[in-house]
């Protein structure tokens, strides 16, 4: 006699049993929280890059110039022509 696999009882009361879908064993919620801290550092890095490259003036000229918001913080200096070197 050939018994078949038959399907175990499964009680609607019961926990939900599932498989997470993961890539390489990274799973889509530790996937979002690592970009969102990778955003967030990101986001503090850029900040303390401006704040410190803020004084240096080929920066202001080439960069921040020609950001829309931040470029009416920095004004065009003329260099005084006793000054210029050429």
């Amino acid at each position: 006699m050939s018994s078949l696999p038959s399907p175990q009882y499964k009680s609607p009361y019961g926990p939900k049993y599932f498989y997470q879908t993961h890539v390489s064993g990274i799973t889509t919620r530790a996937f979002i929280r690592g970009g969102l801290n990778a955003g967030f550092f990101g986001g503090v890095a850029l900040g303390a890059l401006i704040f410190y490259a803020s004084g240096i003036p080929r920066i202001q000229k080439d960069i921040f110039l020609n950001v829309p918001v931040i470029g009416r913080y920095y004004p065009v200096k003329e260099v005084h022509p006793a000054d210029n070197p050429f």
